[in-house]
């Protein structure tokens, strides 16, 4: 295998971060490996759900603009659903590498294993997700056992498909922060005194939003500002956030987030019911993200077991009440709440960056080449 590669990344979408945190670290990873030398190509749909609700938002055209504007670098190819297998032959028959994310369809990977058959690329499939824990039966449909390798983004989930599946050529290539983007940025003034980013999770993460963030919320309403961003927020959960005093910011483009993390004294992690329990040990992307921009950040309670990092980088708090007490304790003592920045931020700049994982996959590639 040569030096410098020919990759094709076949992704669900790069363009949208509508509910699609896979975007943040997936356009990071790509750049970091066209930044290695490597020749990079981004093959997604020219529409599906995640671009289609975007363009419902207000911010949305603006977000897929600053898109294209922050990553000139990313050579995006859409393709219309349902393009032939000549169509998919012409742009992979070139290449060294192609790397299919969980979330396309079955029918796809059938049809990639078939042309790497025949033209002799490297095949791999990349999960970012927990349905090879949660609903293993749709993942049996992808055909895994003949990919060269899988990717998973965290050993609890390697750990599945190895138990589970069976399968022995499997990695674990974590998420990280893409500090091309996600650093610390110069602000104007504090907007907000807490802020969370995420979705409301379809009941996977409700009553830990609850505990976690607007109880703490409803009981500091008087004393600091608190806000939500994200998406599909039902009636109910926008009631709760309103009863608690939190101001709930809708739609936030991801590429806003440094900016937003900036005007903000602290953020906080609720990890989705997965990732506490069956995916234990792995974060989300907003861990990376939040401590690669600097803000103090508190998180619910999840096993640090792989030790990405270390303690002090973040606090973690175990109940409710532990929470409204760190949040008191930061916002109280900024000296405190610099320090614990300082530190969370230095661990990612030396082990978390997408340039680390960058040149874990090319060590990965060697490998199975080897």
């Amino acid at each position: 295998m040569p030096t410098k590669l020919r990759i094709a990344y076949v992704a669900h979408t790069l363009r949208s971060d509508w509910n699609n945190g896979n975007a943040h670290f997936l356009r990071g990873l790509t750049r970091a490996l066209a930044a290695m030398g490597h020749d990079v190509t981004i093959l997604e749909p020219e529409t599906e759900w995640s671009i289609e609700n975007l363009r419902t938002e207000s911010l949305g055209e603006r977000s897929l603009a600053d898109f294209a504007r922050l990553y000139p670098d990313l050579d995006v190819v859409t393709y219309a659903r349902g393009e032939d297998e000549d169509w998919w032959r012409s742009v992979l028959q070139d290449q060294h590498v192609a790397i299919l994310h969980e979330w396309n369809p079955p029918e796809l990977a059938q049809l990639l294993l078939r042309l790497r058959d025949e033209l002799g690329f490297l095949l791999l499939f990349h999960d970012t997700h927990h349905r090879a824990s949660s609903t293993p039966e749709q993942m049996e449909r992808f055909g895994l056992a003949r990919f060269d390798g899988v990717l998973a983004f965290g050993e609890a989930l390697r750990t599945i498909y190895r138990d589970r599946f069976g399968l022995t050529r499997v990695w674990t290539l974590h998420e990280a922060a893409d500090t091309t983007v996600f650093r610390r940025v110069p602000t104007l003034g504090r907007v907000t005194d807490a802020v969370w980013i995420g979705n409301w999770g379809d009941g996977e993460r409700s009553a830990e939003i609850r505990e976690y963030y607007l109880e703490p919320a409803a009981a500091l309403r008087e004393q600091a500002r608190f806000t939500i961003y994200g998406v599909r927020y039902p009636q109910d959960g926008l009631k709760a956030c309103a009863d608690a005093g939190v101001f709930y910011g809708g739609y936030l483009p991801n590429l806003d987030a440094p900016a937003v993390y900036a005007a903000a004294r602290l953020t906080v992690h609720i990890p989705r019911q997965q990732y506490s329990s069956a995916m234990t040990g792995i974060p989300t992307i907003r861990v990376f993200e939040a401590l690669a921009c600097g803000v103090p950040l508190l998180s619910a309670p999840w096993q640090d077991c792989e030790e990405l990092f270390r303690p002090g980088d973040f606090t973690m708090v175990q109940g409710g009440a532990e929470m409204l007490s760190a949040m008191g304790t930061l916002l109280k003592h900024p000296e405190i709440a610099e320090a614990q920045s300082a530190r969370g931020l230095e661990t990612v700049l030396a082990r978390h960056t997408c340039a680390h994982r960058a040149q874990q996959l090319m060590e990965i590639c060697e490998e199975l080449n080897g």
